[in-house]
């Protein structure tokens, strides 16, 4: 199961985004936000990436206008690695050396067919392990001092 959330500037790409993944065939469970008012982003990228740090969806994808602030909210979560992607090579390498389990968005940044590309790579790229688990092992533990 994927999380989707949004605030009011990322709410007309959140729902291309989430058409995409039902028609490729994942669950999806969104955490709103559901209009155009405006709206504050914590309010929806924190229960989405609660979601993923508690093992109810594998992972999350949290959309804004610059997807700065939901990607803060989302590492503010015990347990979560949030990556900011706005091309495919990052959202590669995000999943490749970071294994994060959140993909944070900006809807003013990049445009519903570049997003897609991007969502297909991150959700499709596996992490590689080797190094980079030592690694993500210390960013961690980070979380225990």
């Amino acid at each position: 199961m994927i999380a989707v959330a949004c605030d009011h500037g990322g709410l007309e790409l959140k729902e291309k985004i989430k058409a995409h993944l039902i028609e490729s065939g994942y669950e999806v469970r969104d955490f709103g936000t559901d209009s155009l008012d405006s709206c504050d982003y914590p309010d929806y990228g924190a229960p989405a990436a609660r979601a993923v740090a508690a093992g109810e969806c594998e992972k999350g994808i949290l959309i804004c206008t610059t997807g700065i602030g939901m990607s803060i909210v989302a590492n503010k979560v015990k347990g979560i690695r949030c990556g900011l992607c706005s091309d495919p090579l990052s959202a590669s390498l995000t999943r490749r050396h970071n294994d994060t389990n959140v993909l944070a968005l900006g809807a003013g940044i990049v445009g519903p067919n570049l997003a897609l590309e991007i969502v297909d790579t991150w959700l499709t790229t596996e992490f590689e392990g080797g190094r980079h688990s030592r690694r993500i092992g210390k960013v961690m533990a980070l979380e225990e001092a």
